[in-house]
């Protein structure tokens, strides 16, 4: 496993200028470019954090695998909020530091390299192509549901999933996950599933926390075994934890296995007070249902204010982002366009489409409120 070299649009440095412009509004600067949570984290993983703090697992070695009360909440975690049983699978489960380092390592971890592909949706989130660069092996951009598109291409070795989407919001169902997973195990292809966003799913009314998004593990869709494929889970979002670093890779653990040893090797693990946050916020799902709301809320209100201002702007299916086409035809263009407005957002070229921008609802209920009535000005 090396590094090989990598290029990307992915530079946040890019929207220096638009901020500077948007920091001389009167009334400031609103930024829903980066989806970086606000709100405050739970009261029971504030506890846990504490609690842990000089456990043996805290002033120890914590454990690379988790602890095995950890362990157990993601099994139980899975059974409650996905319908999904890990232990009848013989899945097995690793805690990640994020799911950054999970995706940005994963192509490298498989052992992929040169002469290798990888699948991954045409507007997708950066670090999966960035991860495929990294390994040194080449990236195909297609609609993946549409697997008649890769499944005959030399070379595939592995196929990214993310529903729903960020940036688009795109729910898969589980016949179009059926379809992915059958096509990849003809061609002996590992599908790897992001599904951060799982819970923040905005189709039906919802309301307790679980969510309606299929996933790739569910028995209706892997036919009861997890062979070839793995599912990436994050609190950031659901538990506002991004700065915990708190996530997980669940599925085949013939793959796992061999992931685990480098990672023991390398030092890739959860701090011990962390695995204890983890299990609170895995517990607690009625803050998660709380924010659940608060996000449902924020983009009700920002699908209103970008309608006033001209876009044709839509409820997304799920996750975090309103993904909307700029009306002058280049994000580039609407950028500077909002920026006059105090308003920052993500271009969407940053996810392989420079037509569209993405809107994202992190942002405190004042700041969208603001952000909604400007645009209707």
């Amino acid at each position: 496993m090396g590094f090989a070299p990598f290029s990307t649009p992915y530079d946040w440095s890019r929207l220096a200028a638009a901020k500077k412009t948007a920091a001389r509004h009167p009334d400031g600067m609103i930024d829903l470019s980066i989806g970086s949570p606000v709100d405050a984290v739970p009261d029971s993983v504030r506890r846990a954090l504490a609690d842990a703090a000089n456990d043996p697992n805290a002033y120890g070695y914590p454990v690379t695998r988790g602890t095995e009360s950890l362990r157990a909440e993601i099994v139980g975690w899975f059974l409650r909020a996905r319908g999904v049983d890990l232990t009848a699978l013989h899945a097995g489960v690793i805690p990640t530091q994020g799911s950054k380092e999970a995706v940005s390592l994963m192509a490298s971890l498989l052992g992929l390299g040169e002469g290798d592909v990888v699948v991954q949706p045409r507007v997708s989130y950066p670090t999966y192509e960035i991860g495929t660069q990294l390994a040194g092996a080449s990236a195909l951009k297609v609609d993946v549901a549409d697997f008649e598109s890769w499944v005959n291409v030399p070379g595939v070795r592995m196929i990214w999933v993310n529903s729903p989407s960020n940036p688009t919001g795109e729910v898969l169902d589980a016949e179009q996950l059926r379809g992915i997973v059958a096509a990849a195990r003809r061609i002996g292809a590992v599908v790897v599933s992001d599904e951060c966003y799982a819970l923040m799913d905005w189709r039906g009314e919802g309301g307790n926390g679980c969510s309606a998004t299929p996933c790739i593990l569910s028995p209706e869709v892997c036919g009861g075994s997890a062979n070839g494929l793995l599912c990436l889970y994050s609190l950031s979002k659901q538990s506002n934890m991004a700065g915990y670093r708190t996530a997980l890779i669940a599925g085949d653990d013939d793959l796992l296995a061999p992931m685990l040893n480098v990672r023991k090797q390398i030092g890739q693990i959860i701090s011990g007070p962390c695995q204890a946050a983890m299990v609170a916020g895995l517990r607690d799902m009625e803050a998660v249902a709380t924010q659940r709301n608060r996000y449902r809320r924020r983009l009700e209100t920002l699908v209103r204010g970008l309608r006033a201002a001209g876009y044709d702007a839509a409820m997304p299916q799920g996750a975090l982002y309103v993904w909307v086409r700029s009306k002058s035809g280049d994000c580039w263009t609407d950028i500077d366009d909002l920026a006059n407005l105090g308003i920052i957002v993500s271009p969407g070229e940053f996810y392989g489409d420079p037509a569209y921008l993405r809107v994202s609802s992190t942002a405190s209920d004042e700041a969208i409120r603001t952000a909604a009535t400007r645009l209707g000005a």
